[in-house]
């Protein structure tokens, strides 16, 4: 979710500036996230299974790329245009707003920069921090702090504050005036988002995903094969990715034993394919994706949903492809 909000106003602003449909724009950004969520780490997701498979971490990045890139060319640019001639639509005017030039400074380049990347750097490094096993120290400490989510974002959000208001001129009055009237957007998504949160929290805690996924695992399936399946399962039962992943490694570990190192770290990439399958009403970023690009919940299902399946497929099939070979 924190990726998509920070790649859905760039994708609105390109998709109005080129006067291109923003499903043009936005499905191959949000195929790389995807991709990026399921196949590649440091991302939490493919480092807890490395961690409960006991996989070799530069052996399965190296794997994640590989298939990372075509399921990528594929499930984004690819899918996106006919996608973009089934939902033709513009960017919703209610995220990109109306152009008003104020004829006051403007930012460079390098600082408009900066207030993107601000929250990712502090993310990753966050996610370095506990890979190296560095977060008991007291700077690792620290750096894993203000690396969680919402304090990256936070801290970013002062940040912008001072570089594209404060240093340009603008005061204190009219930068709270930008910062409430940002609020207005996404009041409503920010209510769809929490509650389709917490029927996710619902089916998760009912542990439905598992009791199934457990029957998958015994059903005499080839391990990577089953590992998708499981964390497919799971994911369409919970709507969450990780726990999807987390679960399905944990499920997946006693027939894990006698794997080979290149197998473990493909099973790690089976399971992370599997855990982004089909994103639907139960998924808070089913949400999120539908009220940015102000879609109705087929037309959602038409791009979304149907980029995530084709990113867990592929995925999939560049897995095994390895399997072969390895």
């Amino acid at each position: 979710e924190v990726g998509v909000v920070l790649l859905i106003p760039i994708v609105m602003l390109v998709a109005k500036r080129a006067k291109l449909p923003v499903i043009l724009v936005g499905i191959p950004a949000l195929a790389g996230l995807s991709a990026l969520h399921g196949l590649v780490p440091p991302h939490p997701g493919p480092l807890i299974a490395i961690g409960a498979l006991n996989a070799n971490l530069g052996l399965t990045l190296a794997f994640g790329l590989l298939v990372a890139i075509p399921t990528v060319v594929v499930a984004g640019p690819l899918l996106a245009r006919p996608m973009a001639r089934w939902v033709p639509i513009a960017a919703p005017e209610k995220i990109v707003g109306q152009r008003v030039d104020e004829g006051g400074r403007r930012p460079s380049f390098g600082v408009a920069l900066s207030v993107v990347l601000m929250p990712v750097v502090l993310m990753l490094v966050h996610t370095l921090v506990v890979a190296l096993k560095q977060d008991g120290t007291p700077w690792g400490q620290v750096l894993s702090f203000i690396g969680t989510p919402l304090l990256a974002l936070l801290i970013t959000s002062f940040y912008a504050m001072v570089v594209l208001g404060l240093a340009l001129g603008r005061t204190t009055s009219e930068v709270s005036s930008l910062t409430g009237a940002a609020f207005g957007p996404v009041a409503g998504i920010l209510l769809i988002v929490g509650a389709g949160g917490g029927f996710k929290q619902t089916l998760v805690d009912s542990g439905v995903g598992e009791v199934i996924g457990n029957g998958i695992a015994q059903a005499g399936i080839p391990v990577l094969l089953a590992g998708w399946l499981v964390a497919v399962v799971i994911r369409v039962a919970t709507g969450s990715a990780t726990v999807a992943t987390i679960t399905a490694s944990g499920i997946m570990v006693p027939l894990a034993g006698g794997l080979g190192d290149a197998h473990l770290a493909l099973l790690v990439l089976a399971i992370g394919a599997g855990s982004v399958f089909l994103s639907h009403v139960n998924d808070a970023g089913f949400w999120l994706v539908k009220e940015y690009f102000g879609m109705t919940v087929g037309q959602t299902f038409k791009t979304w949903s149907l980029m995530e399946c084709a990113v867990s497929v592929v995925g999939l099939a560049g897995v095994l492809v390895l399997g072969l070979i390895f």
